[in-house]
């Protein structure tokens, strides 16, 4: 099977001649980094990923060690989402004003350096999600899609990454801090802050314990906070007396208001709002 999507992919990517890969460090944007590198010369693959306080430090100490082990260039641009009113008023839109930031960061980036191109890990998958709202913004900078374009969904991209023996093929979804917020609760330096410091302290608190949960969201309600984790990790969490409580105990303890509950994580398009 993976034949035939590693041809289109590659040819796909052969024919932009040169090109800027707008980087996050998880499997879609490392496809197409690997993809670019096998495709086309050293000289003429940038990796690119958008340093704001919304990327985990975690996160991008990852995305260094990647684009080091496929021998790609990694540009570090620092990008200020939070200048932006729509972006920090999160009324439901926020990932355009994001995109439209840190993809005109990363234009800028292609076009002092003489690429031809920006391309990100937009999948066929993501075009078939009802709301997508950074995708208009991709349109409107004209990036292109080399995973999309090929015809690859979700699958196919962890199929391929998989047998190219990339290290992040089975790597759950990592989506910014900002995504942790409810919709409605402006986004602040403040509260990005807060939730990179109480997921570590989840991590740590449940390593003690013996769970290390595959997915892990603390997420920034309008009045509250829940920690989410996979529902083995739950079940394990659920099966410890008392650690669910210490766990927001220790949460409240590093500044997280309201009540606070433990809650197994559902992928957003299955859970419900707040």
């Amino acid at each position: 099977m993976t034949a035939g999507i590693e041809d289109r992919l590659l040819r796909g990517v052969r024919e932009l001649a040169s090109v800027v890969v707008a980087f996050s460090g998880g499997v879609d944007s490392a496809l197409v980094l690997a993809a670019a590198v096998r495709a086309l010369p050293g000289e003429r693959v940038l990796a690119a990923i958008a340093d704001s306080p919304s990327l985990a430090r975690a996160e991008l100490a990852a995305a260094r060690a990647f684009a080091a082990g496929v021998g790609a260039e990694l540009a570090e641009v620092p990008v200020a989402e939070l200048a932006s009113p729509g972006y920090r008023a999160n009324a439901g839109d926020r990932c355009y004003f994001c995109k439209q930031t840190v993809l005109g960061e990363i234009s800028a980036l292609a076009l002092r350096r003489g690429f031809a191109h920006v391309a990100t890990g937009t999948h066929a998958d993501d075009h078939r999600a009802l709301h997508r709202p950074g995708l208009r913004a991709a349109r409107e900078l004209r990036v292109v899609e080399p995973l999309a374009d090929a015809g690859l969904g979700k699958r196919e991209v962890r199929a391929l990454a998989a047998a190219w023996s990339l290290p992040v093929a089975d790597k759950p979804s990592t989506p910014c801090l900002a995504s942790r917020i409810q919709v409605g609760v402006p986004v602040s330096l403040r509260r990005l802050g807060l939730v990179e410091r109480a997921e570590i302290a989840v991590g740590a608190r449940l390593a003690e314990a013996g769970i290390r949960p595959r997915d892990l969201r603390v997420r920034l309600l309008g009045r509250g906070f829940r920690v989410e984790v996979d529902a083995p990790s739950c079940a394990a969490v659920e099966a410890r007396p008392g650690l669910a409580a210490a766990v927001v105990a220790e949460l409240a303890g590093i500044g997280l208001a309201g009540p606070g509950a433990v809650a197994a994580y559902r992928p957003p398009a299955l859970a419900p709002p707040g």
